[in-house]
This record gives structure tokens, C-alpha cells and sequence, in this order.
């Protein structure tokens, strides 16, 4: 079974940075692609950033880009997400999830951390 724990989430002013963490239970983290995803009030659940198990790729939703940066440290199986110049319309729970089993779903999701950025 593999677990996912989000941390680092809060309230920050427009402006701000924050920075994400997701430590995944796990023997096998480092063949783990990973990904962060959000979801605001009323809204859908949206694609933030992902990184490859061996983080080399990364890719980002338009929205973040040049802002988040998505980032992996294997020997302590844990996932990060620096988010920089935070806008209110970022305001969300962030969830982190794991690919695990090789194709594009995902297969473990954590809890998420709130988010919340002030205007």
C-alpha cells in the first residue's frame, strides 16, 4: 500500500511563496511518477505540475508555469511543489499523486493541504 502525505500548506498574501510537501510510503518511490493537482471551491479538480521518477522531465499547467516549480528527492521519498509569486486565484487544496503503475493513471492520491492566498 502506498501512502501520500501532504504538508507546508497555509495562508500567504498575494505576492508570497509557499512551498509544498508530499512524502510518500513506498518501497519502489523512485519508479514513481508524481504529480500535484489542485481543486478550488465550485470548482473541478485541475492538472498543477508533474515530474518523472527520475526527474528529469517536468511539465506544468499554463497557469503555474514560470511560477511553480515541481521538484522530487528520491532518497527521502518525498515530492515538492514551490509555488512563488502566488496569486488569490491559486487559492485551493493541492493534492499530490502517485503513478505507480506505469501507465498515465493515477493510482494514490494524498489528502491534500489547503492553500489559501489573501488579496
Amino acid at each position: 500500500q502506498v501512502q501520500l502525505v501532504e504538508s507546508g500548506g497555509g495562508l500567504v498574501q498575494a505576492g508570497g511563496s509557499l512551498r509544498l510537501a508530499c512524502a510518500v510510503s513506498g518501497r519502489t518511490f523512485s519508479s514513481y511518477n508524481m504529480g500535484w493537482f489542485r481543486q478550488a471551491p465550485g470548482k473541478e479538480r485541475e492538472f498543477v505540475a508533474w515530474i518523472s521518477w527520475n526527474g528529469i522531465i517536468t511539465r506544468y499547467a499554463d497557469s503555474v508555469k514560470g511560477r511553480f516549480t515541481i521538484s522530487r528527492d528520491n532518497a527521502k521519498s518525498t515530492v515538492y511543489l514551490q509555488m512563488n509569486s502566488l496569486k488569490f486565484e491559486d487559492t485551493a487544496v493541492y493534492y499530490c499523486a502517485a503513478q505507480t503503475s506505469g501507465l498515465q493513471r493515477y493510482d494514490y492520491w494524498g489528502q491534500g493541504t489547503q492553500v489559501t492566498v489573501s488579496s
